[in-house]
């Protein structure tokens, strides 16, 4: 009993191991050796095998590798999934799509949202409510313009001083699939560093407008003109005469009198 015991669990191990290295070896040959699960006259290529959210970074359950006839693979694709892992996502890639190269950054340490500032780009936060963030309906990825606004003397003073820039996320959230509008308390924008003096200044100065735009829109003016608006001045209330009242025994009089 005990003897068939014991070759009851060789063989059980025996079965386990092969199992073992037959998965080892198909995941070798995926991961590290694509080329060997192509046919002849095809490439390999990356793609999304689900929805790949704009901030996210790439994990091993985000892609997957598809055949593609010699030549038709995009330039720019990536051909191992190793290649990919570990890239923040700079757009929305929707499942079935191609993964190109120019759609991640590298993610080099920190928070994914560093790897999301382009070069010489900076992140600024800016503090928002309601109006503001017009109305909750800022998500990552969108593109605004800064509108400031201030008193100088009797007038009111507004003007664009910042033009399509990139929202790289709002509050703690860098990547977002809803289109519901969501109340945040403040805006990550992507900014040069002499805009984001200018946005600081206009801040402390006055305040601060965000207008959404339609990322279609390609139109930046160079120097957007002031516009003045003018505050009409409160009219002085008229005085009224001042009146004298004059008692004379029973007798009460009153007489108008001089201003």
């Amino acid at each position: 009993m005990i003897k068939r015991k014991g070759m009851f669990l060789l063989l059980f191990s025996l079965a386990m191991g092969v199992a073992a290295a037959w998965v080892a070896n198909n995941w070798l040959q995926m991961r590290v050796m694509p080329s060997a699960n192509a046919s002849v006259g095809q490439t390999q290529v990356v793609t999304a095998a689900l929805k790949i959210p704009y901030g996210t970074k790439v994990e091993a359950q985000h892609v997957k590798v598809i055949n593609m006839p010699d030549g038709a693979a995009p330039e720019g694709s990536y051909r191992t999934t190793t290649e990919v892992e570990g890239k923040v996502a700079a757009q929305t890639v929707l499942p079935g799509e191609i993964l190109i190269k120019e759609r991640f950054a590298d993610h080099l340490g920190g928070s994914t949202l560093s790897a999301l500032v382009g070069q010489n780009m900076r992140a600024l936060s800016v503090r928002v409510d309601d109006v503001v963030g017009v109305a909750g309906f800022l998500l990552p990825g969108n593109y605004v313009d800064v509108v400031s606004s201030r008193r100088v003397q009797e007038h009111a003073l507004a003007e664009t001083i910042v033009q399509k820039i990139k929202v790289l996320a709002v509050d703690q959230t860098t990547s977002t699939d809803k289109n519901d509008p969501i109340i945040v308390r403040a805006v990550t924008l992507e900014v040069t560093p002499a805009q984001a003096e200018k946005i600081a200044k206009a801040a402390q100065e006055g305040k601060i407008q965000l207008t959404l735009r339609n990322p279609t829109d390609e139109r930046v003016n160079e120097e957007p003109p002031p516009v003045e608006v003018k505050v009409a001045a409160a009219r002085p209330r008229p005085q009224a005469a001042p009146v004298i009242t004059i008692v004379r025994g029973t007798e009460v009089s009153t007489t108008p009198g001089q201003r």
